[in-house]
């Protein structure tokens, strides 16, 4: 725990100044990711004054940015329950994938989202130059694009602001950066400016369009030996469907010279959204997630599959993956879930599912049971898409033991019905009421109860639907049954009255409003 509020989950990432984690905020209930500065140094290094002095500095910059492709800063501070006082940096949590994967899972990506993902990625630079700050790291793996095709710049931790003690920010013999990107003069000063980000551009550009990094050597030095003095390939010797502008402007961005490469961001901006091609009149492309051209082309558009929660917890592959004890789990989840905090639920319930479809049969009661109580708390925290997904799992192995009509599989249905509606998908929802409807009313000697839950569901999304007319008998009927069953005084008996009072009144105003507008359409004569 970190500050008393944040709660470590699951580590993201690891560099020179520290460790990313994804946490959970339990004051607002929700994820974020935390970036812990290591109370000890590298081995040989002081980690004193000039530490503290980077970290305040990367709070600071940080703070000062506000732009869509940039992480939002949620807080930062120092912990004082923790060994040595560590420093902490609480940020935005980007759902997503890096653009190292993205070009790792694309054999060949359009030149088009090359030059749409470097434009998104140079205004992010124009805006972070603008503070003045420098990224310093810009490479694929520090990118983020979310599934609406926005790229979003990571790790800032590492930039620094303009000014003349910048130097002495770095340390003799450290190297801020990653090797393979780094611009010539930021290699062998330790000094960058708007430049040097501008020079990492074009290698993320070039790798993009290739698959490859533009310059391979064994060794850090060697890296920068070739960066400092080796010509990059060309990238139309690879691909020549790029256009020569873009060609022409990649070799610019890794000129080798500061002055050489393009002005500032905003020109590289200008430079790429002039190649980008005009919308297809079918706009097939832009309902790809991912896709980097898709808000130059659909901008504010929601991404593909948008309308619900964001995605529950995905486990990590099965190197990464700790032995979870079920037991222990489900016993916290439910700890939480009576606190009211569904979030980390999720995620601990979520854990405790992949590990038990490892440790048992897939389709045994361990899982089963373990399923149901994911599909709850999910629909509890809201994320009622992926609820729906279980509910539907669950029923369909209720269906192959029990069968298609027996109250397990139905309950499950029902409860699946039930994310529709919450997701509002009401005309969905009530064609999935209406289909079990009868198979519950087979059952309703052994529970009469959930026939009349599902008629009223019935009766509710009719009304909300424009069919009231419709509604009528459904509840009506509904009514008869609940006075015979619950009682004349029961509390849902006599809302169901009273509802069925407002709803006459309302089709009594509706008929006598239409009689009144025919009447006055027929002296008219139209």
């Amino acid at each position: 725990m970190i500050a008393g509020r944040y709660r470590l989950d699951v580590p993201l990432g690891r560099g020179g100044m520290g460790e990313v984690w994804r946490a959970y905020d339990e004051r607002l209930d929700r994820h974020v990711a935390v970036k812990i500065i290591l109370a000890s140094a590298p081995a040989g290094q002081n980690p004193g004054a000039e530490l503290a002095a980077r970290f305040s500095r990367e709070c600071r910059a940080l703070a000062r940015i506000d732009h869509p492709g940039v992480v939002a800063i949620h807080d930062a501070g120092r912990d004082p329950d923790r060994a040595g006082g560590e420093l902490y940096l609480v940020m935005q949590r980007i759902d997503g994938m890096s653009v190292a994967d993205f070009i790792a899972e694309n054999d060949r990506i359009p030149w088009w989202q090359a030059a749409a993902l470097g434009a998104q990625i140079a205004t992010i630079l124009a805006a972070v130059h603008a503070i003045p700050v420098v990224h310093r790291d810009l490479k694929p793996s520090n990118v983020m694009l979310r599934p609406d095709g926005t790229a979003v710049l990571l790790d800032l931790g590492i930039a620094a602001v303009f000014d003349p003690d910048l130097s002495r920010l770095t340390r003799t013999g450290e190297s801020l950066g990653s090797p393979g990107y780094m611009a010539p003069e930021q290699a062998t000063s330790g000094l960058a400016g708007p430049h040097s980000d501008l020079y990492a551009l074009g290698c993320v550009l070039h790798e993009v369009l290739t698959g490859h990094p533009v310059f391979s050597a064994p060794t850090p030095y060697a890296l920068f030996a070739k960066h400092a003095g080796e010509a990059p390939t060309p990238v139309r010797v690879l691909r020549p469907d790029v256009p020569e502008a873009l060609e022409a402007l990649i070799l610019e961005l890794l000129a080798k010279q500061p002055e050489s490469r393009p002005a500032s961001a905003r020109i590289v901006y200008q430079r790429l959204t002039a190649l980008l091609p005009p919308p297809r009149p079918d706009a097939a492309q832009a309902e790809h997630p991912f896709d980097p051209l898709r808000p130059f082309h659909t901008p504010l558009a929601p991404p593909p599959g948008a309308g619900g929660p964001s995605t529950p917890f995905v486990a990590p592959e099965a190197s990464e993956r700790p032995e979870i004890d079920l037991f222990a789990a489900l016993a916290e989840a439910e700890e939480l879930i009576g606190a009211g905090k569904y979030a980390p639920a999720v995620h601990i319930l979520g854990a405790a599912l992949d590990a038990a479809r490892r440790q048992h049969d897939p389709h045994g009661p361990v899982v089963r049971s373990l399923r149901k109580q994911y599909a709850r708390i999910l629909m509890l925290d809201g994320q009622v898409r992926p609820a729906r997904s279980e509910f539907l799992h669950l029923a369909q192995a209720a269906a192959a033991n029990h069968g298609a009509a027996s109250a397990e599989a139905l309950g499950y249905r029902f409860l699946a019905a039930q994310c529709l509606e919450q997701a509002g998908e009401i005309s969905d929802a009530l064609a999935e009421y209406q289909a079990i409807l009868p198979a519950y009313a087979a059952l309703v000697n052994h529970d009469p109860g959930k026939a009349l839950s599902v008629r009223d569901r019935i009766g509710k999304l009719l009304i909300a639907t424009g069919r009231a007319r419709e509604a009528w008998p459904v509840l009506l009927g509904l009514l008869q049954d609940q006075e015979r069953t619950l009682g004349p005084q029961h509390p849902e008996t006599r809302a169901l009255r009273s509802r069925l009072d407002q709803l006459g009144s309302a089709t009594t105003a509706v008929a006598r409003t239409g009689r009144t507008l025919g009447a006055r359409t027929g002296r008219n004569g139209e």
